[in-house]
């Protein structure tokens, strides 16, 4: 029987991060995965080409918006296998250097599906170039870190059939641009895919079951977004629950459940964006006795270990947040436990970043969060309009918030709305790492003219003294 020290099950950021930090570390590493090369979901049908199309739409946008800056362009074209084409480029490109990175951290690449059949041994069935799967064989190890991650979840009643009623993945193979398209659900991912679309030239209705989009988040960011963009929110129905779908010549006849009682309405595709389920059935957990919470996540412990000692669990499969940043930092710990160091899974803060435009970043504590859990809290808000660079941008709205401790100043929280939030987060995301407090980053010399400054004048404000927005000095 073929034997390795370590056995990483799933190939995404988590898995590859895992695995690749474990041979690092001098261990004898099999990595795990169907697809031809690492990556997982995120690289091939997540992260990464959404975000390339997030790009395209953002270009198409200031192209518009420029005609108001006296820089005038004809009406973008969109050539949808162009656009395909290029989407799967920047796939290839990322996922064959991570190949190219396994071989040379000598990784041993295994392209198939895997089921546990012990605590210390697997089956292995691998896929051959032509997709079919060859003669399985049996692995022992010493460890195992299972990175299986997540898959879309359907609607009562509603299944996906790859063509008509979309996923995530699905909707990001650019078949074609629906005229009309009906987006369930006001996450991250249906924000997100709406502006892609949108962009694309489809017609955008959103439905929620919430009173709003972006469950969890923060109103004031909420709010900004819904200003900024109006031409998504004109057609979203909140409250609103999608209970059927009747094929019809070639469309969709949708019956919702709203406030204001059954509404029916036609559409040419619908994308289902309700959430992720964890890819934990048919793996053989039972076989292996790992346990899983009710939702059937796997519980682990700090060091990511599942109640099985020679077996750990990163990434999706052991719940919230599902964030692929997240799941490399739990590869790379459960790595270094494995190896024999001191390590644990303590993170003050994970950032969390919505790549619509503008954008929406929050990380560590949110005030939704803090007044839900009774925590004293003071919020220090600078908008954008008050920023030299935002303006010179044309952004018109945005704003950046810190979440202070009162009594010992310390940064508990903080959110950003605007153009490349994302990007300004990670300052805050050390920020509450170190136990900065907010003289830290008022003290701090950031670059004029940026968008970054918003993060130094927000802590001027807790203080009283920004120079840019007039706030009543505080006594501190």
């Amino acid at each position: 029987m073929e034997k390795k020290q370590v056995i990483v099950l799933g190939a995404g950021p988590g898995g590859y991060a895992a695995a690749f930090q474990a041979a690092n570390l001098g261990l004898d590493v099999a990595l795990i995965d169907p697809k031809p090369d690492p990556g997982g979901v995120c690289l091939f049908h997540g992260c990464i080409p959404t975000k390339a199309l997030l790009h395209l739409a953002r270009v198409k946008e200031e192209a518009i918006m420029a005609g108001e800056w006296g820089l005038g362009f004809s009406e973008p074209e969109v050539d949808i296998d162009k656009v395909r084409s290029w989407k799967e480029s920047v796939v290839k490109k990322l996922t064959g250097g991570l190949g190219q990175l396994a071989k040379s951290r000598k990784v041993d690449y295994l392209r198939g599906t895997a089921r546990l059949t012990g605590k210390k041994t697997l089956e292995f069935s691998p896929s051959g170039e032509n997709g079919k799967e060859d003669k399985k064989k049996e692995i022992e190890y010493e460890n195992l870190i299972i990175a299986t991650g997540a898959s879309s979840a359907s609607l009562p009643g509603i299944e996906f059939d790859n063509d008509l009623i979309m996923n995530s993945q699905t909707a990001l193979e650019l078949k074609d641009v629906p005229k009309k398209l009906l987006i369930v659900g006001a996450g991250y991912i249906g924000l997100e895919m709406s502006v892609i679309y949108k962009a694309l030239g489809s017609e955008i209705t959103i439905a929620e079951f919430t009173p709003d989009i972006l469950p969890g988040a923060d109103q004031d960011l909420k709010d900004i977004f819904k200003k900024e963009r109006r031409d998504l929110m004109e057609n979203t129905m909140f409250n609103t629950k999608a209970t059927s779908v009747n094929k019809k010549k070639g469309r969709l006849n949708v019956k919702f459940e709203t406030p204001e009682g059954e509404k029916e309405e036609s559409f040419d595709k619908i994308l289902i964006a309700v959430g992720n389920t964890p890819n934990t059935k048919g793996i053989g957990l039972e076989e292996a006795g790992i346990e899983t919470d009710k939702k059937g996540f796997i519980k682990v412990d700090l060091a990511r270990r599942t109640n099985v000692e020679n077996i750990y669990a990163i990434g999706d499969v052991t719940g919230q947040p599902m964030l692929a940043h997240k799941a490399s930092h739990e590869g790379r710990v459960a790595a270094e436990h494995i190896a024999g160091n001191k390590t644990a899974y303590e993170p003050k803060a994970i950032p969390a970043v919505v790549f619509t435009e503008p954008e929406i970043a929050w990380t560590g504590l949110t005030e939704t969060e803090a007044r839900e859990q009774g925590i004293e809290y003071e919020v220090a808000k600078f908008p954008w309009a008050a920023s030299g660079r935002a303006v010179s941008l044309g952004i018109k709205n945005g704003l950046t918030k810190l979440i202070i401790d009162p009594k010992s100043d310390r940064i508990l929280g903080a959110a950003m709305v605007g153009k490349d939030a994302g990007s300004l987060v990670s300052e805050a995301t050390l920020a509450i790492e170190m136990g900065a407090v907010a003289r830290d980053l008022e003290l701090t010399i950031h670059p004029h003219p940026t968008l970054s400054e918003t993060i130094m004048e927000a802590a001027e404000i807790y203080y009283g003294h920004a120079t840019h927005v007039h706030r009543k000095k505080r006594n501190r």
